[in-house]
């Protein structure tokens, strides 16, 4: 399937040539350019311009903290989630005491999430306590019977184990409702989807998706699928029949064309236009020029892999930085901006000076490879076996409470217009 790309494809057949080496960031592709047979990392920059995104500056983080009391996320001191469409008129609303939520969503492709899938839940978590909001989360079983070539019972039961691995974050069902799309459509959702799929034409997901005349129709409508929870009427159990309830979505960059369509559409349809705060991609443990991907077993740290597992895969794949053997290393350095296990630990050390010191210490040749590595390992050993003992302690019942539309779930602020 042709999809979204940075830059757009030429016609001519070297143009064609050159268009290989494009970086491509689409809803399910997502890679670096390839110059001179060699990827690129992951150019943000351009990701940027071409979508038309804000980044989150100094200034609007300084508002952020004295908005709301807390010290930003390190995940935002850090730039992992550095990009967003008016994330200032959500800190306005939190301003004024007026009700907004979060929405987010899991592809639930494979059995298990690997850290990348978990990372952007432990954010949400996190903003989900500081402005004390509810939480809707999207299983898209759905999309990946359509794109993924999966069979439904798979797909279905990949859903079920992502609300097991989405309440071992942490998340509680009086605040977070996790529905799988082949379970909740219907009702107020289903309307909110047929509203969407009616104000948009085939020319405007071809144009924003890259779909064609061999795309099956299930692709071409699922678009209006993925938008449909940004509308707070879709969930009446949680909103009532208002529809002036704008929400918060945390999400890989990669997500951007569907919500950029969302809110294109969102005012005809009378809704708050959804604002968004964009992440960047976990790099493969093979380096910064793709994403950690459940397609690509190597690529990636699991959440139910042993801690055996976890030293294999850092120690037999993880790129470094380093230089190729320990006298040079001493001697020029290595560099921490391609070194995986660094970049990794970025995710998880909150001592910002600590990570200084890190990347100073490889530079210079201090810290080597095999101790960045072993650090490395040792970080995602205990975020991961954490991780594992809380999955076990979520029921069957807590997996029904999460995914039931009727579970009480109060939200003080929502009398407040």
């Amino acid at each position: 399937m042709q999809g979204l790309s940075v830059a757009d494809s030429a016609s001519n057949a070297s143009d064609k040539q050159q268009a290989k080496t494009e970086q491509v960031v689409t809803p399910w592709d997502v890679a670096g350019a390839v110059v001179d047979g060699v990827q690129m990392n992951i150019d943000y920059d351009a990701i940027k311009r071409s979508f038309g995104i804000h980044h989150i500056d100094e200034a609007l983080l300084e508002r952020f903290e004295k908005v709301t009391g807390h010290k930003p996320h390190l995940y935002l001191r850090r730039n992992v989630f550095f990009m967003h469409r008016d994330l200032e008129k959500i800190l306005d609303r939190h301003e004024q005491g007026k009700p907004f939520y979060l929405y987010t969503g899991r592809g639930p492709s494979s059995g298990h999430m690997h850290v990348g899938h978990v990372l952007p839940f432990v954010f949400c978590k996190w903003l989900q306590d500081v402005f004390d909001v509810p939480l809707v989360v999207q299983l898209t079983d759905d999309e990946k019977f359509l794109f993924r070539g999966l069979t439904i019972d798979e797909v279905y039961q990949n859903s079920l184990n992502a609300v097991r691995e989405i309440a071992a974050v942490g998340f509680k069902p009086e605040k977070t409702f996790i529905f799988s799309n082949l379970d909740y459509m219907g009702g107020a959702f289903y309307r909110n989807i047929l509203q969407f799929s009616r104000q948009v034409t085939f020319s405007q997901v071809k144009g924003t998706f890259g779909f064609n005349e061999s795309t099956c129709i299930g692709r071409i409508h699922f678009p209006a699928i993925q938008a449909a929870p940004a509308f707070c009427s879709s969930f009446p159990e949680i909103f009532g029949t208002r529809k002036d309830i704008p929400c918060l979505i945390p999400c890989g960059v990669d997500q951007d064309p569907y919500f950029r369509l969302t809110r294109d559409v969102s005012v005809r349809m009378k809704h708050k236009k959804p604002s968004l705060i964009h992440g960047r991609f976990l790099p493969a443990l093979q380096g910064t020029g793709s994403k950690m991907g459940s397609s690509t077993p190597s690529s990636a740290i699991f959440m139910d892999d042993t801690a055996a597992k976890i030293k294999n895969k850092i120690n037999r794949y993880a790129f470094s930085g380093g230089q190729t053997s320990l006298e040079e290393h001493r001697e020029l350095g290595g560099n921490p901006d391609v070194d995986v296990p660094y970049l990794y630990l970025t995710y998880f050390i909150e001592d910002d000076k600590e990570i200084a010191d890190l990347a100073d210490g490889y530079r210079k040749g201090e810290i080597t490879s095999g101790e960045m590595k072993a650090r490395c390992i040792k970080v995602l050993q205990d975020f991961v076996g954490a991780f594992q003992e809380r999955e076990r302690a979520i029921t069957e019942q807590d997996v029904k409470n999460f995914m039931d539309p009727q579970f009480p779930r109060p939200f003080e602020s929502l009398s407040k217009k």
